[in-house]
């Protein structure tokens, strides 16, 4: 199989060839030769390219496989944005016909939706065949990369890397950008929210854009920073032909989604500034950001027409490489990547002629994009099944960790640990450990967790399970479930995947079993899940108790948006209040940085399922101790100040030291450590301070 090769430090190798010269990759069909067509962009009702050029490329001297023009050679005005494409002769196996065709350029870091190609005279070809102009500033002799208005990130004030939390000490946001807001005339009114409606959630100073007047991003507030994650993923940002949805249909990798990067009265649309403001706006709070990255399939991608047969393979065509180890890959109505596709080519990532898979080498190169570009600080790779290459992910995740690593030591930073500050996690629900195992990836999302902690909370064993206590020990403990590291697993109570039952958000399952009382049922969920071994991780909402608007079922569930409306409901403000104060403890509390866990109390006795472990090294001033009751069990009495209920092998805080109960934020006198009432459904965590 291929080597992982290295770029320079500047980066990519095709991406610094394109800072002075327009290039294309690898067309299939290039007699008769690929063109340059390239022009300013002319508003209107209906805008149009302005002087528009077309331009013959030629074979590179130095890329093979590379046919390129020197901007130098385009007679382009100094300081003007140019709006572009390459006509090519259109080489999709599943089209009748083969007409020349304007395509983006593959590698574009910017486009612009709002001026697409013209459709090929053919019957064949329709709007989906529409692809939209690249956008390029022309400045001083270089291609530099620009928004459709000339904006350009800002990177001033960005923080070193090193003020950024490590992977022990996550706590991640998982967060969709359709949300919700009531209607005027009554109902629930779902929009799609932007970068800067994002960068209200963080910047208590940033005005939303689509959101406005919704209490929770009013100015002063930033509901993210305060409920203290330190990690925020956003559902794909990459460019999506898809308006509205999650971002699961990937059209333009090297640019962010125009319908995340609008602002402004006239909508102006900014993607990649906005969305770099909001990173430096999250480092700035130091909050790592993780990139949702869909490598499996691409919709409406540019290489379908430039080049199908070395990049695609369709679904349900019979291609071999449809399958993994007999099992059939999934496109979701999109063209799956060729992953062991080999050629003998100019590689784009390292600019060396060698045998590649191309499909991999674009991945990489997109990567380094992301990473240098784009600042990113992590990756989750969807549906890694579907990508059906267990060695290339290997090296998605080593290049990306030698790209961060060469960031870490750009900054003065001892190498040797600047794996401990980025991470590369994998999507895959039947969660096969042995790409942990063979250090093909760093981390896998732990399904078990969900399933385990939601049985747990419903006072019941998980059907894998014999008894309730083992349910318990692997829900706290993902060593028991296999894993080697807390860092090797993603917990969390939901997910984005909300459809179908148990999948669905925690009030919604909750309610669909009868259960009303929800509050200390959800935030039992919560203190088990921010307090076990592994990384923690909050789908948007369910710090408050969202609710499902719209049926989780089918291509519906990406329009059941957040509704941040609902966080100021008095008893989900309960809610919120305490995950904040657990999240808090997360972030900042040494024992739940480890993997160190110690059970020390069980009692099934009389109905009840109370049990009670220590995080950290027991007796020790670095240590966490959660009793957690799982059932309707009450001591008698409770509220009498005599009542107690006493919990086993309870150890002793350190003398100058005294006990502090999080989730009511309270000092316990040490005459009532371990010995405190219980009640239903409620779990106490305990600090030494």
């Amino acid at each position: 199989m291929q080597a992982v090769n290295s770029p320079t430090q500047q980066g990519a190798d095709l991406l610094i060839h394109k800072k002075t010269h327009f290039a294309l990759w690898r067309p299939a069909v290039t007699d008769p030769a690929p063109r340059l067509i390239i022009g300013t962009f002319a508003p209107g009702d209906q805008p149009t390219l302005e002087h528009a050029r077309a331009l013959f490329l030629s074979p590179s001297a130095t890329r093979p496989d590379v046919w390129d023009i020197a901007a130098s050679d385009c007679l382009l005005e100094n300081g003007t944005i140019y709006h572009y494409w390459f006509e090519v002769t259109d080489s999709n196996l599943y089209k009748e016909s083969h007409p020349r065709i304007w395509c983006t350029d593959p590698f574009a870091l910017n486009v612009d939706w709002r001026l697409l190609a013209p459709v090929p005279a053919d019957p064949t070809f329709g709007e989906e065949d529409r692809y939209p102009a690249g956008v390029v500033r022309y400045q001083n002799g270089e291609l530099l990369p620009c928004d459709p208005e000339g904006q350009q990130p800002d990177w001033r004030n960005d923080p070193p890397l090193e003020t950024l939390p490590v992977n022990t000490q996550l706590v991640i946001y998982e967060l969709p950008t359709a949300w919700a807001r009531t209607r005027k005339e009554g109902g629930v009114k779902v929009a799609g929210g932007t970068f800067r409606d994002v960068l209200a959630l963080v910047d208590p100073g940033a005005i939303p854009f689509s959101f406005f007047g919704i209490a929770v991003l009013q100015e002063g507030r930033a509901h993210l920073r305060d409920l203290g994650i330190n990690a925020l993923e956003l559902l794909p940002p990459a460019d999506s032909y898809v308006d509205g949805g999650w971002g699961y249909a990937t059209t333009n990798y090297f640019t962010t989604d125009t319908d995340l990067g609008w602002y402004g009265r006239d909508r102006k649309a900014a993607p990649t500034t906005e969305f770099a403001r909001l990173l430096r706006a999250c480092h700035q709070n130091g909050v790592r950001y993780f990139a949702d990255v869909v490598m499996a399939f691409s919709a409406r991608n540019p290489y379908r027409a430039i080049n199908f047969p070395d990049f695609f393979v369709k679904a349900n065509s019979g291609d071999p490489e449809e399958y993994s180890e007999g099992v059939r890959r999934d496109g979701f109505g999109s063209d799956l990547f060729k992953y062991n596709h080999e050629v003998e080519t100019y590689n784009p990532f390292s600019g060396e002629h060698t045998y590649l898979v191309p499909a991999r080498a674009f991945m990489l190169t997109y990567l380094d994009h992301w990473m240098r570009y784009y600042r990113i600080d992590g990756v989750r790779i969807d549906s890694i099944v579907n990508i059906a290459s267990w060695d290339f992910i290997a090296s998605f995740k080593d290049t990306g960790h030698r790209i961060y690593q060469n960031r870490w030591q750009a900054q003065g930073n001892d190498p040797d640990v600047a794996g401990a500050r980025f991470l590369v996690a994998g999507e895959e629900l039947a969660m096969p450990l042995d790409l942990i195992y063979q250090q093909r990836i760093d981390s896998l999302w732990n399904e078990y967790f969900k399933r385990y902690v939601r049985a747990a909370i419903m006072g019941r064993n998980h059907p894998d399970e014999q008894t309730f206590e083992e349910t318990v020990k692997k829900m706290v403990d993902c060593r028991l479930l296999g894993f080697g590291d807390g860092s090797q697993a993603i917990n969390y109570v939901t997910s984005h995947d909300v459809e179908g039952y148990g999948n669905e958000r925690l009030y919604d399952f909750l309610g669909s079993n009868g259960i009303i009382e929800t509050e200390q049922r959800i935030k039992l969920a919560f203190a088990c899940l921010i307090t076990s071994v592994g990384v923690p991780m909050i789908f948007a909402g369910e710090e408050f108790a969202d609710q499902h608007d719209v049926p989780a079922e089918g291509p519906e569930k990406q329009l059941d948006a957040v509704n941040f409306e609902r966080r100021d409901d008095s008893w989900r403000a309960r809610i919120v209040d305490q995950v904040a104060r657990l999240v808090r403890l997360r972030t900042s509390h040494e024992a739940l940085w480890s993997n160190e866990t110690t059970f020390i109390h069980s009692d099934f006795s009389e109905g009840k399922r109370v049990m009670a472990w220590v995080r950290g090294n027991p007796g020790s001033d670095k240590m966490v101790v959660i009793v957690a009751n799982f059932s309707d069990y009450i001591t008698p009495n409770a509220q009498d100040k005599h009542s107690e209920y006493v919990v086993n092998n309870w150890p002793q805080v350190p003398q100058g030291m005294q006990w502090r109960e999080v989730t009511q934020d309270r000092k316990v006198p040490d005459a009532w450590a371990g010995r405190e009432p219980i009640f239903p459904w409620e779990a106490k965590v305990y600090v030494a301070v």
